[in-house]
């Protein structure tokens, strides 16, 4: 549970400061939120890894889940288009995402098989 938790964290840190960079462009003073923010992003992620998820599983969900969240919260806040063709490609960054979690939790299932198997 804590690196899901640690997760959710690094990629809302990771939004904010990208959001924050948006902002900072006409307003210099966002940009020790943009700092804080990718600081604290790579802080969470570093624990992520280190409560034991794969590196694959957490940087595609992060960034998968970042690209997504940046670009419907961009929508809303700064007016930037989101198109159903951007929606569909987020949908399916996303779907990818989450079949290499499941196959990764297959393989994991095998794996322990095997060695149970093997015992």
């Amino acid at each position: 549970m804590k690196k899901w938790l640690l997760l959710a964290a690094a990629i809302l840190l990771e939004v904010t400061a990208t959001l924050s960079l948006r902002a900072a462009m006409d307003h210099p003073a966002w940009y020790p939120l943009v700092i804080a923010g990718y600081v604290g992003s790579f802080s969470s992620l570093s624990g992520v890894l280190r409560a034991g998820m794969e590196l694959g599983v957490a940087y595609g969900l992060w960034g998968a889940c970042g690209v997504a969240l940046t670009a419907l919260l961009a929508g809303v806040v700064f007016g930037d288009a989101l198109t159903v063709p951007m929606g569909v490609g987020i949908v399916l960054v996303i779907a990818g995402v989450l079949c290499v979690e499941l196959g990764l939790q297959a393989a994991r299932a095998r794996r322990l098989r095997t060695e149970g198997a093997t015992r």
